[in-house]
């Protein structure tokens, strides 16, 4: 496959760019694969990435029910950041935003990623002490992040009320190098270097059942037909359990909408990442200008991807109050993604019951932030048959053990 250049642009300008071949293949599925990984989002796409780059592994299939990157990799908003509290997130986290740090380079892609820094501010005492204390955990983690008191977060951000009215802004936990990158350019840069290795992307490619004899897996059934496999890698967010209930077993996941939405674009006014958690919204401004937004999840389980005006009125309330400018403006699109949350809020990167069937879920709101590192760690899964360092600790065993990594608690909030 072509590498992309400067030289390579300035050529194809030359013909009127009719020389761009596709960017990855579009082939029939064929009978066999040593691995099938289900899910074409950034995670199965990481996750088939790096089980070529690693360990070789190029026999393998990347199906998924609709298009490339068309669930909740298309559909997030963009943050990256590593300042976990626990140690087993902590470490995953940042090994995926160092990743991020050189993946265009390593794609020959740009994902336009934008180590802006990112603020979680403080607006109760007790979120001021979480905070404090989880700048000196980062620290024991080897996770470069600051306590900052409110001067220098309106130095950082000329448009934010500091003074309340209800929540004033006590200080800040900042991660310099947090940021964000451009989300369908993840998936698309994942998928050009997977097809440039020889491996198949099946779009449109729903799986209807999965085959298994005496506790192994063999194949998935499939809308375009039967396809057997060595190994099976489950990588489909929200719908996991679906997935899993084919194979024959149960996973202590609910599913849940994650609204976002975005303004209408303006001239810039905020070149950092916000997180407000005690009125729980977030935001930050595209390239394009557009101011994006998210909230909580929905307070019920469903599967819609469509947005509510209840969400509207109770995450622009919360930013209101911190950016009165931003009430001026028009809401430009809202949509929704379906997140699978488990009950410590933290991921499952596990073996089932079923021999050579491998599952990755349970990312909630976390999701795009660890694309790299979740990939990175689950072809090792996968390749080995047994969790590496970064996986050891996110097994299924773990709610059976009553080991939870209980993120919600230790971080007040799962973006």
């Amino acid at each position: 496959m072509r590498r992309y250049s400067i030289f390579a642009v300035a050529r194809e300008g030359l013909r009127f760019h009719q020389g761009w071949g596709r960017a990855w293949a579009a082939p029939e599925p064929k009978k066999k694969y040593e691995v099938v990984v289900v899910g074409a989002g950034g995670h199965g796409l990481a996750t088939a990435y790096y089980l070529g780059r690693n360990f070789g592994i190029r026999n393998v299939a990347i199906i998924d029910k609709g298009w490339l990157g068309g669930g909740n990799t298309g559909r997030n908003t963009t943050v990256i950041r590593s300042n976990y509290l626990q140690d087993p997130s902590a470490a995953i986290y940042e090994k995926s935003r160092a990743l991020y740090e050189t993946l265009s380079q390593d794609l020959n892609y740009n994902i336009m990623f934008s180590p802006r820094g990112l603020l979680m501010l403080a607006q109760t005492e007790h979120e001021a002490r979480g905070y404090k204390r989880t700048v000196h955990a980062n620290a024991l983690q080897g996770i470069e992040t600051q306590w900052i008191e409110p001067a220098r977060v309106k130095e950082l951000v000329p448009i934010m009320n500091i003074a309340g009215p209800r929540y004033p802004v006590l200080g800040a936990l900042y991660q310099p190098r947090g940021g964000t990158a451009r989300h369908d350019a993840v998936a698309w840069g994942y998928a050009r270097a997977c097809s440039d290795m020889g491996m198949d992307i099946i779009q449109n490619c729903e799986v209807t059942g999965v085959r298994t004899q005496g506790g192994r897996v063999h194949g998935v059934d499939t809308s375009r037909g039967a396809i057997d496999c060595d190994k099976l890698a489950m990588v489909v967010a929200g719908n996991a359990s679906v997935l899993a209930d084919m194979a024959g077993f149960r996973l202590p996941i609910e599913s849940l909408s994650l609204q976002a939405l975005v303004s209408e674009p303006i001239k810039p006014a905020i070149n950092v990442v916000v997180m407000a958690n005690t009125v729980h919204g977030y935001m930050s401004q595209s390239d394009k200008g557009e101011l994006v937004i998210g909230g909580g999840t929905d307070g019920f389980n469903n599967y819609t991807q469509r947005g509510s005006w209840n969400h509207i009125e109770e995450t622009i309330r919360a930013l209101i109050e911190t950016f009165p400018i931003i009430s001026r403006l028009k809401l430009m699109r809202q949509w929704g993604g379906i997140v699978d949350m488990t009950g410590d809020r933290s991921p499952i990167l596990s073996t089932t019951p079923v021999e050579g069937i491998f599952v990755n879920c349970g990312w909630g709101t976390g999701g795009f932030k660890s694309i790299p590192g979740s990939g990175w760690a689950m072809a090792e899964l996968v390749a080995k048959g047994t969790p590496g360092p970064l996986a050891a600790e996110f097994g299924l065993n773990r709610f059976r053990e009553g080991r939870f990594i209980d993120e919600s608690v230790a971080a007040g909030v799962a973006h």
